[in-house]
């Protein structure tokens, strides 16, 4: 496409309006930026519409429960009311890459959301290694189809109440969901819907041959290690609550066990964006920030459409200070964005400082394939660790507190020198660790000689303890699916001492 001539006048477009930017914007993407992307396909919808996709994580196809119909309308309270305004844009990880364009958007907002969308997070989603490992975009609206068609069965044969149970209870260990696939098998959606008969006859086999080895009164002796033995025969320690009891919960039902087994299957489809936030908008940031600068240069739009741009990409990047009441964390485009700008500089102007910290890239001429190769190489952990300049940190004035329970002061620790900006780089890089943003909670052990009690551990690095009415809760939930009582120890990760410990029954 030649450069000339404008994609749209004025705020109002048209779907010839949609299909131009779409392709102006992948002349970019491609031949400049080379990008590879998913196929696309844009959809436009309501704002009621934009609600319900909300509820529903975003996702095109879902099984019904009322935890989405609250959620429904919490949104559109506080969206009704003018408390809170609505995405430009949902895009979903599938392929093709759906799109959901606002049909309130404005002709230069539209163009915006499409090179976000379309192709930076696009292109994040299909070339990012924990993406490629994690997810399967080709079968995963077939799946959300097949799982929203078999739980609405078990609700006709079993009676919406059972079946809301279990999926309450799968919803609240959703974050212990994640099954690690198996090294260099990504996950294959359409095989597992496929598979759905012969896996729930070979999970019945296993659950047989497990519960048959309990002793019994007058049995031979047990293994000089029963413990060591029954902990290999139920592959422990597992770091997936809901994978254990989906293989080997006693009363479970298989009709019981594949919701578990859809719950986690989709939890774990989410996986990878809980650990690439800040790099998956970065990188959707930048690349919209780059398509519609080159429009401009290109006499595609108005100095107009520019500053409204403008307007819109500076709100975006809006990052309260400590002491804003808006203030609740870093904002993942911000501090993506920045960290991208500044490996393009870095790249093409670095300074003495910038040849120190980053002699790999500093000055290679390459920022596009310097890009390319952190979208796909790292997570926001690594990333920061690897990309987080002194620069960046100084324009966001960070620095490091360390607040200790026994002594009555907070103490600066990290300040602008070359030290402080390698421990403000861990400890920032450090708080998008995957640990942190859910307990780690393993399986230990299960009581087969006894009372059947499942055991559980949860290992924390820093002393922080769950939140005991929380827990129980939980605890409750996940005892009523395994069916016996269920035991957590809460346990110090570097000394191995018990810091608390919580005991649950199943409700009658």
């Amino acid at each position: 496409m030649s450069g000339d001539g404008l994609l749209f006048e004025g705020a109002d477009w048209d779907f010839g309006t949609l299909r131009r930017i779409h392709d102006a914007a992948e002349e970019i993407a491609e031949k400049e930026l080379g990008l590879s992307v998913h196929p696309n396909r844009i959809e436009v919808i309501t704002a009621e519409q934009m609600l319900d996709a909300y509820a529903s994580n975003g996702m095109p196809l879902m099984y019904q429960h009322w935890s989405f119909g609250k959620r429904f309308m919490q949104h559109e309270g506080l969206y009704r009311k003018g408390l809170q305004g609505l995405a430009y844009e949902i895009v979903i990880n599938s392929r093709p890459c759906i799109s959901y364009l606002m049909e309130e958007n404005s002709a230069t907002m539209q163009a915006l959301v499409i090179s976000h969308a379309a192709f930076g997070h696009n292109h994040f989603f299909r070339n990012n290694r924990l993406f490629q490992e994690w997810t399967d975009p080709s079968g995963i609206l077939d799946y959300l189809e097949f799982a929203r068609g078999f739980i609405a069965r078990c609700e006709e044969r079993h009676g919406r109440a059972a079946v809301e149970r279990i999926l309450d209870a799968a919803h609240a260990l959703s974050a212990q969901g994640v099954h690690h696939p198996t090294a260099g098998k990504p996950l294959d959606l359409k095989a597992e819907e496929k598979r759905e008969r012969e896996r729930r006859e070979h999970d019945e086999r296993v659950f047989n041959d497990l519960w048959r080895t309990l002793p019994q009164t007058g049995a031979a002796p047990a293994a000089a290690d029963p413990v060591a033995e029954r902990q290999r025969r139920l592959r422990l320690p597992e770091e997936s609550l809901l994978y254990f009891l989906e293989k080997f919960g006693p009363r479970l039902a298989p009709w019981q066990r594949e919701i578990l087994r859809i719950v986690r299957l989709i939890s774990q489809y989410f996986h990878p964006q809980r650990q690439t936030k800040v790099m998956n908008e970065g990188c959707a940031t930048w690349t919209h920030y780059y398509i519609m600068n080159r429009f401009h240069q290109q006499g595609r739009i108005h100095d107009g459409h520019f500053l409204e741009f403008l307007s819109s990409h500076a709100n975006v990047l809006t990052q309260p200070d400590f002491d804003d009441p808006r203030f609740g964390g870093f904002n993942p485009y911000a501090l993506g964005f920045a960290v991208m700008r500044d490996i393009e500089r870095i790249c093409t102007e670095p300074t003495a400082e910038d040849r120190r910290w980053f002699p790999d890239f500093a000055g290679n001429r390459d920022p596009f394939g310097t890009l390319r190769h952190a979208w796909s190489e790292y997570r926001d952990e690594s990333f920061l660790l690897q990309y987080l300049s002194p620069k960046v940190i100084r324009d966001f004035r960070l620095f490091r507190l360390r607040d200790e329970h026994a002594r009555p002061h907070l103490t600066v620790d990290a300040i602008h020198d070359e030290e402080g900006y390698r421990q403000i780089r861990r400890s920032l890089a450090g708080t998008y660790e995957i640990g942190r943003m859910a307990p780690e909670i393993l399986v230990v052990d299960v009581d087969l000689g006894g009372d059947r009690r499942l055991m559980l551990e949860h290992r924390t690095q820093s002393g922080h303890l769950l939140v005991e009415n929380d827990a129980r809760v939980t605890l409750e939930l996940l005892a009523s699916l395994w069916g016996y009582e269920v035991s957590l120890a809460e346990v110090d990760a570097a000394t191995g001492r018990i810091l608390r410990q919580h005991r649950v029954g199943p409700s009658a």
